[in-house]
């Protein structure tokens, strides 16, 4: 499979999640490409989110490149925390800034196909 069959239609695409209830970490392989490195770190993010919140927690390509994360948790769940979910994500989304501007980059040039040095032009 191409690179380029990852993007659907304008929809999102799961990067990678963890699954508090099932106790499951999921990589998209259709990004293999990454980094060893930088897939073990979403890996512990991923699992140390769930970990400390519960529930699901995905982290999405938005169609445009830019990467969003996804909390979900089962509407019987009483223990999941929806405060520290938000606190979290936004601890992340500082404490990471350089990795998650990285991986949209790669989004960006590697399956939407967009001039690099525009895009670095940009920065």
């Amino acid at each position: 499979m191409a690179m380029s069959d990852v993007f659907q239609n304008g929809e999102k695409v799961v990067l990678c999640g963890a699954n508090a209830y099932e106790e499951k970490y999921y990589f998209n392989e259709k990004f293999k490409g990454i980094p060893q490195s930088i897939q073990d770190e979403l890996h512990i993010i991923c699992v140390l989110f769930t970990a400390e919140v519960g529930g699901i927690f995905t982290i999405v390509f938005e169609p445009d490149g830019t990467l969003a994360f996804e909390t979900d948790a089962a509407e019987d769940d009483l223990l999941y925390d929806e405060i520290s979910s938000g606190l979290l994500v936004g601890e992340i989304k500082k404490n990471r800034q350089e990795l998650l501007e990285s991986l949209s980059l790669y989004y960006r040039v590697f399956i939407l196909h967009e001039d690099v040095s525009a895009l670095l032009e940009e920065e």
